[in-house]
């Protein structure tokens, strides 16, 4: 029996849809209900490596959490991971596809639905309740002839729609009657109410607005959903976390962001214990005076360390080094510590390019991309990361590329890690002094060793670290599902879920 369906669109990016179908798969899975998400395309640089060495995006996995299930490619079977501009590499059904510009994929991307049906229909047959999820805004008329994400996905899968406006940064009436305005009269059939999300202040005040815009737009309003303040991974570009202030922090971490970053989720485990003050530093910020700075992961580890050249961000790094600043790098990050990047078959930007030269290591680009899931533990480190010795990891390697030392002379290993697929074991990453980088994302999430480099970067401070009896709960994996419950219970205060559980059983 094919699931039932329904669909989360929305006015715009980043108006909450990625938030609003995690928090609508938790209520179902609450309810009893076997759920999964399903969103056809997605474009990210936050992505993920599913436990059979595929890729996918981080939204989907988040989502996929919330159900209570184990994140799976069929979820999000397309993936676009921008590489400039106007171009991006394409990910069908984990694998790499191909690079394409903009306008050589939306002449081409039609011909990837069948494979996104397939998804889907594996998907329908495995669950009781398929929640989809819409992309950018589904009124973009330029833009639909070749849409595959929303209303042509909804019409595929049966899924009555409800869309999302955000009235935090103004203009929601406009944007949910202008979209509804744009649509075809069979697309407004499908449309069974609309969200308002990110409220703030005094409902009765707006109310009379509610009532307007039912009667303009002849479609009810399931909900006005406040401004949560809800501690759930995110991946947009315009995510909020790349302004957060950090004054007073009893330790001062500073992320550079790159203009490629990619799974800066990686950091989320560090910025939640107290004391930490985390801040991404772009060529407006510095990254000086951090008592740790940390070179994140990217999609074009050659044209952002040319970037972080031009701007003197590179420099001030090395400054921040050469004074016993730790400065760690994960990923790209890691490959920019090196002397040289290498790219002899034009994986990249091509050619060679001097790294920052804080490690002695040198990487070499290669076509095949390494994907997998991994365990493991610190090895014996010195340093700020000395406390972490031994502890357990569990994260993913996604990235192009393999890294060694300049020498024969062997630096020792940052990690010693298992393939959770293959189960080989080596060593990844190394350290030098004040300089540490690796591979492995998720380096921070598995038990106490976020907080464990805190209490060290305050030790190196002189400044006793007390864990305050207020402190979440240390297990980041049982603190995201307590903010799971969390969405979950806000949601069901705010949204008319007898309604929605009617458009589930009407369907389209």
């Amino acid at each position: 029996m094919a699931a039932r369906t329904i669909m989360i669109q929305g006015t715009a990016s980043n108006v909450g849809k990625s938030l609003l179908v995690a928090g609508l798969c938790r209520i179902f899975k609450q309810d009893g209900y076997r759920v999964a998400p399903f969103k056809s395309q997605n474009m990210a640089l936050n992505s993920f490596i599913t436990r059979d060495g595929l890729e996918m995006g981080r939204a989907q996995v988040v989502q996929a959490e919330a159900a209570g299930i184990e994140p799976a490619i069929d979820m999000n079977p397309i993936l676009l991971k921008p590489t400039g501009d106007s171009k991006s590499q394409i990910i069908v059904q984990g694998e790499i596809f191909g690079n394409m510009n903009a306008a050589a994929y939306y002449s081409y991307k039609k011909t990837f639905t069948p494979r996104v049906k397939e998804s889907f229909d594996r998907l329908s047959a495995a669950y009781d309740i398929i929640v989809l999820e819409g992309a950018g805004s589904p009124a973009e008329i330029n833009l639909k002839e070749n849409d595959i994400v929303n209303m042509y996905m909804a019409a595929l899968a049966g899924a009555p729609v409800i869309l999302a406006g955000d009235i935090d940064r103004g203009g929601v009436f406009a944007a949910l009657a202008g979209t509804m305005q744009l649509f075809s009269p069979e697309e407004r059939d499908m449309v069974k109410g609309v969200l308002i999300n990110k409220f703030r202040g005094d409902i009765a005040i707006l109310r009379p607005g509610l009532r307007q815009l039912e009667d303009i737009i002849h479609k009810p309003v399931l909900g006005v959903i406040p401004y949560l303040k809800i501690d759930i991974d995110d991946e947009d570009s315009l995510s909020e976390r790349f302004y957060a202030k950090t004054e007073g922090a009893l330790a001062d971490i500073a992320v550079i962001r790159l203009p490629h970053i990619s799974n800066f989720t990686d950091f989320n485990a560090l910025a939640r214990i107290p004391g930490a003050g985390l801040r991404y530093v772009d060529y407006r910020g510095t990254p000086e005076g951090a008592d740790l700075i940390i070179i994140p992961g990217t999609k074009n580890t050659m044209s952002d360390l040319l970037w972080l050249k031009q701007n003197g961000i590179g420099k001030k790094i090395r400054k921040a080094a050469a004074g016993g600043t730790p400065v760690i790098g994960i990923c790209g990050g890691y490959q920019m510590l090196g002397k040289y990047l290498k790219d002899p078959g034009g994986a990249e930007s091509g050619g060679e390019m001097e790294g920052l030269g804080l490690l002695p290591v040198v990487t070499v680009f290669e076509k095949a991309k390494t994907r997998n899931r991994v365990q493991g533990t610190f090895a014996s480190v010195t340093g700020l990361l000395k406390p972490l010795s031994g502890m357990e990891i569990e994260g993913y390697e996604v990235h192009m590329g393999k890294t060694s030392g300049e020498t024969a002379d062997a630096l020792p290993a940052l990690l010693h890690t298992r393939d959770t697929i293959t189960g080989t074991c080596k060593q990844d990453g190394c350290f030098l002094g004040n300089i540490y980088g690796a591979y492995v994302h998720g380096l921070f999430d598995a038990g106490n060793i976020a907080l464990n480099l805190v209490k060290s970067l305050c030790a190196a401070k002189g400044i006793a670290y007390e864990t305050p009896d207020t402190f979440p709960e240390a297990n980041y994996k049982t603190y995201k599902e307590q903010q799971y419950d969390i969405l979950a219970d806000s949601l069901r205060s705010n949204i008319d879920m007898e309604k929605i559980y009617a458009i589930l059983e009407e369907g389209l």
